[in-house]
C-alpha cells in the first residue's frame, strides 16, 4: 500500500510539473516545430541532431530539442502555425521579416536558438558536372563585379514586393536548362499568386543565363517536391538548397542525397523561429 501510494504521488507531481510549463509543447513534451520537407534528412535525423546539440549547448544558449514536423510548402506550415498544429516554424532572417510583414499575428522566436547560418546553392544530378562548373564560374563572376551584392540588396535586404518580375533572356536555338524554384522562402525564392516566379530568385537566375547564354525555364514545385524533381529529370537543376555552414547543428552534407552535387553558395542567412503573437 505504501508503494502504491509514493508511485500515486510521484504521478500527481509529474502532472503538476507539465501545467506548470511555461511553453507550449507536444503530448511527447517537446516543442512542434515546423520546418519545410529536406531533400535527404528525415524528422526523426533532424530529432537526433538537435538532442545532441542541445545537451552540448543548453549551458551557453538554453537551446531546446524541437520535435521537427515537415510541410512541403510554407503555405500549408503556416497555416498549421496559425491554426496552432506546430507551436513554431523554423526559417530564415529575410524569410521571417517578410512572413511578419505579410502576418500581423507573427514574432520572432528570442529565444533557445542558437546563432547558425545556412548557405544556398543550387544543385544538379553529378552527371551534369560540366553545367555546375559553368553554373559555378557565373556565380564567382557575378560575386567579383558586384553584381550578386547588388541583387541580393534589391531583391532581398530591401525587398519590394511590387518590384516586377525579371524575365529571363531568350537566345535563339541555344539550350533550355529547366530550373525549379519553389516559392517557398520568399522572397529568396519568390512565386507570386498568380503562378510567376519573382523576386531574387527570377533576378539570379537571369543573370546567371545571361552569362551562360542558355535558355532557362523556370518550373514551379513545392520544397518537399525538389529530390524527386531531380532526381527523376524533371528538371535539370533546383534554385535553392540549404548546407550549413559548420557542425552546430547538423553535418554540412547532411542533406544531400547520394549522386546530387551543389554549386558555389549565392547566399548565407541566419536560422530563425517564427511563432504567433500571445
Amino acid at each position: 500500500m505504501k508503494k502504491f501510494l509514493t508511485l500515486l504521488m510521484v504521478c500527481v507531481l509529474a502532472l503538476m510539473t507539465g501545467c506548470g510549463s511555461g511553453e507550449k509543447k507536444s503530448a511527447e513534451g517537446q516543442i512542434k516545430l515546423g520546418m519545410i520537407t529536406h531533400l535527404n534528412v528525415s524528422e526523426t535525423l533532424l530529432d537526433n541532431y538537435f538532442e545532441k546539440a542541445s545537451s552540448r549547448m543548453q549551458q551557453t544558449s538554453g537551446m531546446y530539442a524541437p520535435k521537427h514536423i515537415f510541410f512541403d510548402n510554407m503555405t500549408s506550415m503556416v497555416a498549421a502555425l496559425k491554426s496552432k498544429q506546430i507551436d513554431a516554424l523554423s526559417t530564415y532572417y529575410s524569410v521571417s521579416n517578410y512572413l511578419i510583414a505579410q502576418n500581423d499575428d507573427f514574432v520572432p522566436v528570442n529565444h533557445g536558438i542558437p546563432k547558425v547560418s545556412d548557405s544556398f546553392c543550387c544543385a544538379l544530378l553529378k552527371e551534369n558536372v560540366a553545367l555546375q562548373k559553368e553554373f559555378d564560374t557565373a556565380i564567382d563572376e557575378l560575386r567579383t563585379e558586384g553584381t550578386l551584392k547588388k541583387l541580393t540588396g534589391t531583391y532581398i535586404t530591401n525587398a519590394d514586393e511590387n518590384l516586377p518580375p525579371v524575365a529571363m533572356p531568350n537566345f535563339n536555338d541555344a539550350e533550355t536548362v529547366k530550373v525549379a524554384v519553389t516559392g517557398d522562402l520568399p522572397p529568396l525564392d519568390l512565386v507570386l499568386p498568380d503562378g510567376r516566379p519573382s523576386g531574387f530568385n527570377t533576378a539570379l537566375l537571369a543573370e546567371i543565363a545571361s552569362k551562360l547564354g542558355k535558355n532557362f525555364e523556370l518550373v514551379k514545385i513545392d520544397s518537399g517536391a525538389r529530390a524527386v524533381a531531380l532526381t527523376s529529370k524533371q528538371v535539370d537543376v533546383v534554385f535553392w538548397v540549404a548546407v550549413p555552414q559548420n557542425e552546430t547543428l547538423a553535418p554540412p552534407d547532411c542533406d544531400i542525397p547520394e549522386g546530387v552535387i551543389l554549386t558555389v553558395p549565392y547566399f548565407t542567412d541566419e536560422i530563425v523561429h517564427v511563432k504567433l503573437k500571445k
